[in-house]
């Protein structure tokens, strides 16, 4: 057993002195300071008896110095676990990792910084206090929200009905229930952004960057947006973007239209909220989303909270943001605490797509969602269900496929109109352009649409311009003649 103990000292020494290893040569300078630097880190191991180019010089009477050393783990704030042990002449001070951080010895914070260990200033013990989750920034006072300039009545009116706040109730009463407000009568940082009219007075990096781009990468971008409201609007502004931008299935079912979007409305919302809700808003970095021709990703910054780890996604939440957290589940943007990972998996499982692809590291949480489903609107192989006499309109529009592929460019006055020409006569019972009709059907080949939905749809007097004598303006609009209102009709759409 020994001899074990002593390879693996020999094994340490080898090693030499680092992030977890110090060596001693006699236990009485600067112990305590070794201890709680340790401590406060992930563990480590103290050899005493070993100097500091690994050579062992031992030391006597390991009975009183283990003594000495739990004195001194016990005499730090609050007190250290430690283990000790004898290898040979070398003493092994183990210093597990530890559950009530931060550690105090003499009223200093110590911190292992490489190999050695170091006095935390002031701004690094705060810092050390956000990391372990022991101070919450959406907690702190606002100092920049003032009750009197910044509590605009229509933000606390809307806010009030989110939150089902009483209408006789007045705010402040209402926010100090509610631990927006705290003792001294300041806005907690949870209450600025719940509240603001622009999130980016209160906090400069709390809005949400979002950004289109063409194909696979961030060569060349198509759209971009920046929201920065309330939290609460940003959520809603944020979806509504990423919808308009991915592909829509338009069904018809009997009268009613449904839309089914590539991915699932509700996986990514709840994507979104997990960003804002969870995402370290002392960081210099906004929530940022991405739209790639084959993948949507939603990054947010800080990292997982203290205590979590990858492994626990889906299993276990710890809320970097406890208040804002809370009062997004108030407000019923949250569906149950501890849910969101799971349920976005749930989602898109029943959605029929994979499962997104969750991305950790120390500054970064990304959520990326594959696009498998519609990959190109111009392809025809989208088809509009009908649900009512189901197999008659499928065999129906087989036909017409059949028709339209044979007899494309002729001039038929008796067409029968394809599923994506009925959607545009639908569409077209108000006038529209060419660019508005092709956002609502989900193409994008202006030369491919025009050929075969909107010509066909002209010649056989189903359509007609607003400017049939300027049929290349600007200002062309289209709307569905009385003869294509009947062929509506006689769908019963």
């Amino acid at each position: 057993m020994n001899n074990n103990r002593n390879s693996s000292i020999s094994n340490l020494i080898s090693l030499g002195e680092g992030f977890t290893t110090e060596f001693k040569s006699s236990g009485k300078s600067d112990l305590g300071r070794e201890i709680c630097a340790f401590a406060n880190a992930t563990g480590g191991i103290i050899l005493i008896g070993v100097e500091n180019d690994g050579t062992i010089c031992g030391v006597d009477d390991h009975n009183r110095l283990k003594s000495e050393v739990q004195s001194t783990a016990r005499s730090a704030d609050p007190p250290i676990k430690a283990e000790i042990k004898s290898a040979g002449r070398v003493l092994c001070v183990r210093i597990p990792d530890q559950h009530e951080k931060p550690y105090s010895f003499g009223g200093k914070f110590f911190i292992r910084q490489g190999a050695s260990s170091q006095q935390m200033s002031r701004e690094e013990i705060r810092e050390f206090f956000y990391k372990e989750g022991l101070i919450r920034f959406d907690e702190t006072p606002c100092g920049k929200f003032s009750l009197v300039d910044d509590l605009a009545e229509d933000n606390w009116n809307l806010f009030r009905q989110r939150a089902k706040i009483p209408e006789n109730m007045d705010p402040e009463t209402a926010l100090r229930n509610l631990h927006l407000i705290d003792e001294n009568s300041r806005m907690t940082q949870a209450g600025a952004w719940l509240l603001a009219k622009d999130i980016r007075k209160f906090l400069t990096s709390g809005d949400v960057s979002c950004a289109l781009f063409m194909g696979t990468d961030k060569v060349r971008i198509l759209d971009r947006r920046d929201f920065h409201n309330d939290i609460y609007s940003m959520i809603d502004e944020t979806v509504s973007w990423i919808l308009s931008k991915i592909n829509v299935e338009y069904i018809i079912k009997h009268v009613r239209r449904d839309e089914r979007p590539e991915l699932p409305e509700e996986a990514l919302r709840e994507a979104v909220v997990n960003a804002l809700a969870h995402r370290d808003y002392r960081s210099t970095a906004n929530v940022q989303v991405y739209v790639f021709k084959d993948r949507v990703e939603i990054v947010n910054p800080g990292g997982l909270p203290a205590g979590m780890t990858k492994a626990d996604l889906g299993t276990k939440s710890i809320p970097r943001n406890h208040l804002l957290f809370s009062l997004l589940h108030r407000m019923e943007m949250v569906e149950k605490i501890g849910s969101g990972i799971q349920r976005i998996r749930n989602l898109c499982r029943e959605h029929g797509v994979p499962e997104p692809v969750i991305e950790v590291s120390d500054f970064w949480v990304t959520t990326t969602f594959p696009r498998s489903g519609i990959q190109d609107r111009d392809q025809d192989d989208i088809k509009t269900i009908f649900n009512d006499n189901k197999d008659k309109h499928q065999d129906r529009d087989q036909d017409r496929d059949q028709d339209r592929d044979q007899d494309r460019d002729q001039d038929r006055t008796n067409l029968i109109p394809d599923s994506y020409q009925i959607e545009v006569l639908h569409i077209c019972s108000l006038e529209k352009s060419t660019k508005e009709i092709m956002a609502l059907v989900g193409r994008t080949n202006r030369t491919k649409f025009r050929n075969q939905v909107l010509k066909p749809l002209l010649k056989a007097h189903l359509l007609e311009m607003t400017m049939p004598k300027k049929p290349t303006s600007r200002k062309q609009k289209y709307f569905t003649t009385t003869k294509g209102k009947e062929i509506l009709a006689s769908q019963n759409i």
